[in-house]
């Protein structure tokens, strides 16, 4: 597949959507670098728990973010999250952060704190400074295809049913998709997403953003259809 360069990829997203499996395998397939930006508000309410700020005093929050040292490696085969020296991949998935990364993430101002430091990402990805050399960049999250990357040359929105999404997220978190599993993962998928809709519309394709639904599809074969898409998308 051949595909012209730089290229920046946008994808936006519901919960349990794979938005964040299939971006890491796109970017990997093309040879791109890879961000997950919801990663990085997860860090933010990593580093605003570790300092001890109470996430429901805005101005609190913002401040501790703008001051948060942040260290991305964006292979998409192992990507890494450094703060304040710290790897915390392994931290921000836990449940005390998901149950809580939405008050940060509708903090107006950490949006747009955050949203410079990622459209800084992606210009160093189209330049031979960056990590995949000039080559470009997947970039997944909520809000990437309207205000993040606005004009990249791909912009999609992965989407799939509520039933299908709260399937994956309780087989990745709990093993299985039972009732019980299903119903434990429930707000961490409908409850966040309600919330983080206050302030991104990430369920809708604004115009000129295409979607792609994955409810009847696998992972290889989401990876398929958006790789499709991109080789129609560039022309190439």
């Amino acid at each position: 597949m051949s595909v012209r360069t730089p290229l920046v990829v946008a994808v936006d997203g519901p919960s349990g959507s794979g938005k964040s499996s299939v971006s890491r395998q796109v970017a990997a397939h093309l040879g791109l670098a890879y961000l997950d930006t919801g990663a990085m508000y997860r860090a933010a309410a990593w580093w605003c728990r570790e300092q001890g700020v109470d996430l429901a005093d805005t101005d609190a929050v913002t401040q501790a973010v703008h001051a948060m040292v942040l260290e991305l490696d964006l292979n998409p085969r192992f990507p890494v999250f450094r703060v304040a020296g710290h790897d915390v991949g392994t931290a921000i998935r836990a449940s005390a952060i998901s149950e809580v990364v939405s008050q940060v993430a509708t903090n107006l101002d950490v949006r747009a704190d955050l949203g410079r430091r990622q459209r800084a990402v992606i210009e160093l990805e189209c330049t031979p400074e960056g990590f995949s050399e000039g080559r470009g960049v997947v970039v997944e999250g909520r809000d990437i295809t309207t205000v993040v990357a606005p004009d990249a040359d791909v912009r999609l929105l992965l989407t799939a049913s509520e039933e299908a999404r709260l399937a994956r997220r309780a087989r990745e978190l709990h093993g299985t998709d039972d009732a019980a599993a299903v119903a434990a993962t429930r707000d961490q998928v409908v409850g966040r997403d309600a919330k983080d809709s206050t302030v991104v519309e990430f369920r809708t394709a604004a115009d000129g953003v295409v979607t792609v639904d994955s409810s009847g599809l696998d992972l290889e074969q989401t990876v398929r259809a958006v790789l499709d898409l991109i080789e129609s998308r560039t022309g190439e």
